[in-house]
């Protein structure tokens, strides 16, 4: 590849952000590109959104980030021996020399998205270069850190935004020019997004987006199990050595503003009626018959004046708010800043999950995370548990807490539109 470990990687304090060759697929040996994508791994909705992508095209890109077999060490090995195989069959091909990517998403109703996709030089927290807002779980990190082992690859781009400096900076410059011209691919997927992607290989331009990001800092959005599986995986390798580097889409949203949904969670085991028992004396309870849209209106009122959460899995939803203050001031940690104690998601996980309802916010088989609602509700309803529904973060809180040094409680926020997975990828040894 490449440049990782490039002499400056130890002397830098900004983002670096090194070209590299991407994997992309043959058009030509595929049925479409956008029956080849996926969402994020973590956004497909398993088991009936990674059988519907799997069905989608034999070559979809869930075949190696989410592979099945009977064991973990299986699924590592069969995404290595998937991606050997794609790539000895010439599905996936190496695009002839290192360049950043332009990538844009466009839905058709005014949001527009354009960032560049390229190596980033992986850092610590501390540094201040990268920051993390949210906790991560460690079985997830060591989940995804054993599947980049046994492909040597960064399969999906995970998503950071920084503030640019106005329509003048170089990064501004390059990209805007280099969406004038004719794209490397093209593609809408069924979600309705367009996707456009192009290189940029001009060692001048390069160099001028290099310059100007040295200067930058930026803000995890989407993507903090696949960082903290970078950093733990640069730690394995002596450097330099292409592990010092990830690849992530880095999006300036001063210029191109995200949008920041809730992450639902669904409660394995506790029916609706149980959830709801425990609440009692505790919180506010009112029952609402009405469609998700409206309930879900309906909770963001009600998360305008204070901690607010929508329960449901029993064919009606359930507004719960106005919590007991004695009741957060013995269950919520007074060692963060107001901002962070008074977050519905902190309040979810010290109150709720461990106080209330006694269940491990870390154990799989007592809750899922769903970024989509109406998911969540269904999966409820179909397995007798409990769906909690929740109201986004604004991102100027995340972004302040993150300065701060302060993480979220763990799957906080979603950031997006987030990039399609299998547009391009990083693979480590070429």
């Amino acid at each position: 590849m490449n440049t990782a470990g490039h002499p400056e990687a130890t002397t830098r304090r900004g983002l670096e952000l090194t070209p590299f060759r991407g994997l992309r697929y043959d058009p030509d040996r595929v049925g479409s590109l956008a029956a080849v994508t996926s969402p994020p791994y973590d956004v497909v909705v398993r088991p009936d959104g990674l059988h519907h992508l799997q069905s989608a095209d034999p070559h979809n890109i869930v075949r190696l980030i989410l592979p099945e077999a009977a064991t973990p060490t299986a699924r590592n090995a069969q995404a290595a021996d998937t991606l050997h195989r794609w790539l000895t069959d010439g599905v996936l091909t190496p695009d002839p020399e290192p360049g950043l990517y332009v990538y844009e998403q466009h839905d058709g109703n005014g949001m527009l998205q354009r960032g560049l996709i390229g190596a980033l030089r992986v850092s610590d927290p501390a540094e201040g270069v990268v920051l993390p807002h949210e906790d991560v779980m460690p079985h997830i990190v060591a989940d995804r850190a054993a599947l980049m082992r046994a492909t040597s690859a960064n399969l999906e781009p995970l998503l950071l935004t920084y503030r640019g400096n106005g329509p003048a900076a170089a990064t501004t410059e390059v990209v805007e020019r280099t969406a004038e011209k004719p794209p490397l691919l093209a593609t809408t997927t069924e979600d309705g997004f367009s996707h456009r992607l192009w290189s940029v290989t001009d060692p001048g331009d390069v160099a001028r987006i290099q310059s100007d990001l040295a200067h930058h800092q930026a803000l995890i959005a989407d993507g903090h199990h696949r960082w903290a599986t970078y950093c733990l995986l640069r730690a394995e390798h002596p450097s330099p050595s292409p592990w010092d580097y990830g690849l992530v889409l880095l999006v300036d949203t001063a210029r191109y503003p995200l949008r920041v949904r809730a992450i639902h969670r669904l409660l394995h085991g506790l029916p609706v009626a149980d959830a709801l028992a425990a609440l009692y004396g505790r919180f506010r309870v009112r029952r609402l018959d009405a469609p998700l849209t409206e309930a879900l209106a309906a909770l963001g009122d009600a998360a305008a004046a204070g901690n607010a959460f929508l329960l449901a899995g029993d064919g009606a939803f359930h507004l719960v708010d106005r919590p007991d203050p004695d009741l957060l001031s013995r269950t919520v940690p007074t060692d963060r800043p107001t901002a962070w104690r008074t977050l519905d998601a902190t309040v979810l996980h010290a109150t709720l999950l461990a106080h209330v309802w006694h269940i491990p916010e870390d154990s799989p088989a007592h809750i899922a995370y769903i970024h989509d609602a109406s998911a969540t509700v269904t999966k409820a309803e179909r397995d007798g548990g409990t769906a909690v529904l929740m109201h986004p973060v604004r991102e100027e809180v995340v972004r302040d807490l993150a300065r701060q040094g302060v993480t979220m409680p763990r799957k906080s926020t979603s950031f997006g539109p987030k990039p399609a997975s299998g547009l391009v990828l990083r693979a480590l040894d070429i």
